[in-house]
């Protein structure tokens, strides 16, 4: 585990390639046979639409100022598209701190969509008080997903 995360702050046009890199190996690290590698520049789609519909991506950065993950939400919709960690910072807070930030920005309540077979994420979920909405696929791979929400109590 690195250095525990000192600032989160938006992001900023040099930060693509460290994120993709970050969302690249933590997606390797998931087991689904899918060429992530491949996938970069759908990434950088995705977020730069995110951005130009007036999302925000909030960037955490390590005890040494370099980006360790980062989070997209759609502060109007609600929408969490994107929650990513690199593998050094699990277990240090980073994920909770990331998404308590989505929360802040999004207070009336959140939606994600999670692969159904990655149990890690899903136990992170359900122990930030999301719960189960319905079944669905992803667009990209096929493979089922579940839909969840966040509503503050």
């Amino acid at each position: 585990m690195s250095v525990s995360v000192q600032v989160l702050r938006g992001f900023e046009e040099g930060d693509f390639p460290a994120l993709a890199d970050l969302w690249v190996a933590v997606w390797r690290e998931s087991g689904f046979a899918i060429d992530f590698e491949a996938r970069r520049p759908w990434l950088a789609g995705r977020l730069a639409g995110h951005r130009a519909s007036g999302g925000a991506i909030v960037v955490g950065l390590d005890g040494e100022g370099r980006p360790a993950g980062f989070v997209t939400i759609d502060p109007a919709s609600g929408y969490l598209d994107q929650i990513c960690v690199a593998p050094a910072e699990r277990g240090s807070g980073l994920a909770r701190i990331l998404l308590d930030e989505a929360k802040r920005l999004s207070p009336d309540g959140i939606e994600l969509d999670v692969n159904e077979a990655n149990e890690r994420a899903r136990r992170f979920y359900a122990r930030e008080g999301f719960v189960f909405v319905t079944m669905g696929a992803s667009a990209q791979s096929g493979l089922p997903t579940l839909r969840l929400r966040w509503a503050r109590s």
